[in-house]
């Protein structure tokens, strides 16, 4: 997404220190792209996990290209909030292209060298479209708040820490609203779906181990 900013911390690194151990063995043996996905709730760290996993990935060799769910997002992040206050049942997978996303990760793991897919430019509420070069990629993190559920993961990473937790974080990436009545229906919403996922990891991340 065009706009946004990560604030990494020292969970964010440990985060992508310990996926990064998790994987590099199959990276090694297997000769097909691997896909990586790096789910939780809204201010879990996502984004930034995905980030320090590629960056410790790339330290031994590796390529990786990460797909931000946030780009999938059938709408623009302010329509797409306008559109949930419109109707709060618009919240949840349903606002995003996930089965896109997952065909993107198919195809990367069937080969191709290019995929065309959204980009969001959030000052300017719009989406648009970007080509991903996949030359020379071993690695495709999708990382977002459902992707747990993309079925062409290699690898599930989960971090288990609740949006009554990570207001603090959610404050300082300052991309949406973070407090009041409403946003704590969306994210409830949220957390009822995100929380059945979890099962579905492979590896789950919690502050402070």
């Amino acid at each position: 997404m065009i706009g946004d900013k990560l604030v990494i911390t020292e969970f964010h690194l440990k985060n992508g220190i310990k996926i990064a151990s998790a994987i590099l063995d199959r990276l090694a043996s297997d000769g097909r792209r691997f896909v990586i996905t790096v789910a939780g709730e809204s201010g879990s760290g996502k984004s930034e996990t995905a980030a320090t996993t590629a960056l410790e990935i790339e330290k031994h060799g590796y390529k990786v290209v990460i797909l931000p769910q946030d780009d999938y997002f059938r709408l623009p992040p302010r329509s797409n909030s306008n559109k949930r206050r419109e109707d709060i049942s618009w919240v949840g997978m349903g606002e995003v292209r996930l089965d896109l996303l997952d065909e993107h990760a198919a195809a990367a793991k069937d080969g191709s060298d290019r995929i065309m897919k959204p980009l969001v430019f959030f000052e300017e509420d719009r989406v648009g479209e970007e080509e991903v070069n996949l030359e020379d990629v071993k690695v495709v993190i999708a990382e977002g708040t459902y992707t747990t559920a993309l079925k062409n993961a290699d690898f599930r990473a989960f971090i288990s820490t609740t949006y009554h937790s990570t207001l603090e974080h959610r404050k300082q990436r300052a991309r949406d609203e973070t407090e009041g009545d409403f946003i704590e229906r969306v994210l409830e919403i949220e957390h009822r779906i995100i929380a059945s996922q979890g099962a579905r990891a492979n590896l789950i991340l919690t502050p402070g181990l």
